[in-house]
């Protein structure tokens, strides 16, 4: 039988890539490979899941390939670099240091040695597989070679779950103008401070009202500070909530909430939240940098520049415009089936299938 073994750093609980690794190892099962997940750490309720890299030879022997989960630095390359079997990389990006240099040095120090391990990795890839054309032109561009772009596995309707009641109370009582959401980490890459600065104008030009709600936990302590003294000095303490972790219960209720989710990073490798918000069929205005574009297609609208006046203009007119917000979540509708799981699974499963009947 065929063994197909994946390796990733860190097995943790609302993690797409741990996640997909997951969903991968159960697509390769049913498709009758033989494979494990090994990690080097695993917590919360991944801690049971998978086996740990250092029980590899105990468990495993040889494979006849060995994925690697990429999307930070990890010991595990230099393991993956003295090992014989044929070596695969699944690229999910890794946010460059230069984002974190100003906020976290710790933070830019890892994300350069996880760029160095990737290049390591090049000379001894036999396959590379990227979740979007943006990661893909970032592995060609470090000499990978092949490399093809493989969908990210996701269960967008796994994560449909019926909202915290709670807390749908709650916010369905402070409602008082539109309001505006955005899910992801606090991180410099993801520029918070730009939908802040947008939002300010919103509220100034359009919707005294109006509620931004930016859900996610803290990746740089320092740039999360900036952003609650941003909020302070925009006079905006009352209208901007940070949630920190949320449970899938309450995430389902902020999406519900929402009348636009409005994504300004200037950096993504795929940018989940974006389906994520077109599943609870919330329109999207995302800045066309990264993979944004890739992900989004024609199913939201797109900006430039993350220019304060320009966003809120833009929110404004797609608020404003009942049959273009209609259009948007029609077409969100097809984005999200076209990333279905069974689709994504049978895709993903055929690129190994193909590697490995051209290896012989």
């Amino acid at each position: 039988m065929t063994t197909v073994h994946q390796v990733i750093p860190v097995l943790a609980p609302h993690d797409a890539v741990g996640n997909h690794t997951l969903m991968v190892r159960d697509a390769l099962r049913e498709a009758g490979f033989t494979s494990e997940v090994f990690s080097e750490l695993r917590f919360g309720d991944r801690a049971g899941i998978g086996l740990a890299l250092s029980d590899y030879d105990a468990h495993a022997g040889d494979a006849d390939l060995i994925l690697y989960q990429s999307s930070t630095g990890s010991t595990a390359v230099q393991w993956l670099l003295g090992r014989r079997e044929p070596v695969a990389v699944n690229y999910h990006n890794i946010t460059p240091a230069s984002f974190f240099e100003p906020w976290d040095d710790e933070a830019a120090a890892s994300m350069r040695r996880a760029r160095s391990q990737l290049g390591a990795l090049a000379r001894r890839s036999r396959l590379a597989l990227a979740d979007s054309p943006f990661n893909a032109a970032e592995l060609v561009e470090l000499g990978f070679s092949p490399v093809q772009v493989s969908p990210l596995l996701l269960d967008l309707d796994a994560r449909l779950t019926a909202p915290d009641a709670a807390l749908a109370e709650q916010l369905a009582r402070r409602r008082d103008g539109r309001s505006w959401i955005f899910v992801g980490r606090l991180a410099p890459n993801k520029c918070q401070h730009d939908v802040i600065a947008a939002f300010a104008a919103y509220r100034l030009l359009y919707d005294p009202g109006a509620r931004l709600t930016l859900v996610g936990s803290e990746a740089a302590a320092s740039y999360a500070d900036a952003l609650l003294g941003l909020v302070d000095d925009l006079g905006l303490a009352g209208a901007v909530s940070f949630t920190g972790p949320v449970t899938d219960a309450e995430l389902a209720a902020y999406y519900d909430d929402a009348d636009v989710l409005v994504c300004l990073s200037r950096h993504e490798g795929f940018c989940v939240p974006l389906l994520e918000a077109m599943r609870h069929d919330v329109p999207v205005v995302a800045l066309a940098a990264g993979a944004v574009p890739d992900t989004v297609g024609a199913a939201g609208v797109l900006v430039e520049e993350a220019t304060p006046h320009l966003v809120a203009a833009t929110v404004r007119e797609l608020l404003e415009d009942e049959a273009e917000r209609t259009a948007l979540v029609a077409a969100g509708r097809e984005v999200v089936d076209a990333h279905s799981l069974e689709s994504a699974k049978a895709t993903f499963v055929q690129a190994i299938r193909d590697h490995l009947a051209a290896r012989g």
